[in-house]
C-alpha cells in the first residue's frame, strides 16, 4: 500500500481541493425554436469571467469561478448562461503574502476544467453545439485586478 504522503516534509507548502461544486447554474434559450434553426452570420460569443474568494477556517477557503456568457445580441440572442461554480481549498505551511496568489490564481486554475465542462454540457443540451471556453490566464486577471485596485484610491483623492 503507498502512502500518498510519503516524501512529504510536515512543513511542505500544500494545496488540497477539498470538495467542489455548483452553486448556481442559469441557461437560458430565448428565442427557442427560432434560435435553433441555421443562422444568417455565426454569433457574436461573449464571456465575463470573475474569481472571488473567502476564507471560511484557518487554512480554509471558498473560491468561486463566475463564468458569464451570451451569443448573439438583443432580440437575436441565441442563449446565456451563468454559472458560479465553486470549491473549497486547504492552503497549507505558504507564506502569508503568498496566500492571495495562490487562492486568486491557482485555485480557479484546478476549477476551471470543471467548470468549462459544465458550460459545454449546458450548451450542447440547449440545442447547441457545445461551447469550449478557451483556456484563461489567471495569473493575467489576478495582476489586472491588483493593478486596478492600486489605482482605486488614486482616483478617489
Amino acid at each position: 500500500m503507498v502512502d500518498v504522503n510519503d516524501g512529504i516534509a510536515a512543513n511542505e507548502p500544500t494545496l488540497n481541493a477539498l470538495v467542489q461544486y455548483t452553486k448556481d447554474l442559469s441557461f437560458e434559450n430565448p428565442s427557442a425554436p427560432r434560435s435553433l434553426g441555421p443562422q444568417q452570420k455565426p454569433p457574436n460569443i461573449s464571456i465575463q469571467v470573475n474569481v472571488n474568494a473567502r476564507q471560511i477556517a484557518e487554512a480554509d477557503y471558498e473560491v468561486e469561478l463566475l463564468l458569464e456568457g451570451a451569443a448573439g445580441e438583443g432580440a437575436d440572442t441565441l442563449f446565456k448562461f451563468e454559472l458560479n461554480y465553486a470549491g473549497i481549498f486547504r492552503v497549507l505551511n505558504i507564506a502569508q503574502s503568498d496566500i492571495q496568489p495562490v487562492v486568486m490564481i491557482e485555485c480557479p486554475r484546478l476549477l476551471f476544467p470543471f467548470a468549462r465542462q459544465i458550460v459545454a454540457e449546458a450548451v450542447r443540451n440547449g440545442g447547441f453545439p457545445p461551447l469550449y471556453i478557451d483556456p484563461i490566464d489567471f495569473a493575467g486577471l489576478y495582476r489586472q485586478r491588483m493593478a486596478q485596485a492600486a489605482q482605486a484610491p488614486s482616483a478617489q483623492a
